[in-house]
């Protein structure tokens, strides 16, 4: 059902590949690991993509998988993650209703102008990584991901945390670690 989704919804609407990863792992809530069909993954956003069978998800479905399926959902949205499930018949029968779907999400998004296109490219790396990031971001982190020594991966992230864009977390000695600010993060 996932190639389905990719031919009949995601390539008609989109156009791109570009940002999407297929079967994505993701953690989850009991230290262990789950897969998305799809996350499409453009700075500061994150998006889920689902193709749902009725059989796997409806028709078999014990209550256990029923409230897992539902708990997992839960902490994806706990997680800043934005889930679009699409129904098995719904892409096969209906695939315009679905890319409709997709483009208003995209649309409202990225329709607008890009807020960080000012900054300079290592900096919005640095926020794309920690955009995505599990957990704080650390200067030998950004040392590895740019290729800067570590005076200016701290020069970097010290300059993010003055714009607004990282704050430093609290409890690590002298502010190693930078977090994302969510709230400067525009999502609209």
């Amino acid at each position: 059902m996932e190639r389905k989704l990719l031919q009949n919804v995601w390539w008609p609407a989109v156009g791109s590949f570009e940002h999407l990863h297929a079967e994505y792992e993701v953690a989850d809530f009991k230290d262990g690991v789950r897969f998305l069909d799809f996350a499409y993954l453009r700075m500061p956003h994150r998006i889920c993509l689902e193709a749902d069978g009725f059989g796997p998800h409806a028709r078999y479905a014990d209550r256990h998988k029923f409230s897992d399926d539902l708990t997992r959902q839960n902490h994806l949205v706990i997680d800043d993650w934005r889930v679009l499930r699409f129904s098995a018949d719904d892409i096969e029968n209906h695939p315009r209703k679905c890319q409709q779907v997709v483009l208003q999400l995209l649309g409202r998004l990225f329709g607008g102008r890009d807020p960080y296109v000012e900054l300079p490219v290592m900096k919005r790396e640095i926020l794309r990584y920690a955009a995505y990031s599990p957990g704080p971001v650390k200067p030998s982190e950004i040392q590895g991901l740019l290729g800067v020594g570590d005076k200016t991966a701290r020069k970097l992230l010290r300059e993010l945390a003055g714009d607004g864009y990282l704050e430093p977390v609290n409890g690590t000695r002298r502010f190693h670690s930078y977090q994302l600010v969510r709230s400067k993060v525009k999502l609209l």
